[in-house]
């Protein structure tokens, strides 16, 4: 799957994911970018966008929604607090379907 790491989540996590193609909004040059323009860049490339902006869903009109998104809950942004995540979110990912809104962990 071809996954998008919003500027919240760490690059770091992608070594985590070797399954899946990862780039990182800062690595597609989007930094800055606001949500909504955000996803519809992101459609063109990826099935989902990886944030852990728990707010993001609620900003965003789920009908028109262009891509996936994926919030990852945890205690923290911590590497260690989003690899926990990891099994559960491999899972989530198999059952996903396109532009849809998901949430892992807590």
């Amino acid at each position: 799957m071809r996954l998008l790491f919003d500027e919240s989540v760490t690059k770091r996590l992608r070594l985590y994911l070797p399954s899946h193609h990862v780039r990182t909004v800062v690595e597609m040059g989007w930094s800055g970018t606001k949500n909504g323009k955000l996803l519809t860049l992101a459609a063109s490339d990826f099935d989902a966008l990886i944030t852990v902006d728990k707010n993001m869903q609620d900003q965003q009109n789920l009908q028109t929604l262009p891509v996936g998104i994926v919030v990852l809950s945890a205690a923290s942004n911590e590497l260690v607090a989003l690899v926990a995540l990891m099994p559960n979110l491999e899972i989530e990912l198999l059952r996903m379907a396109p532009r849809t809104v998901i949430t892992v962990g807590q």
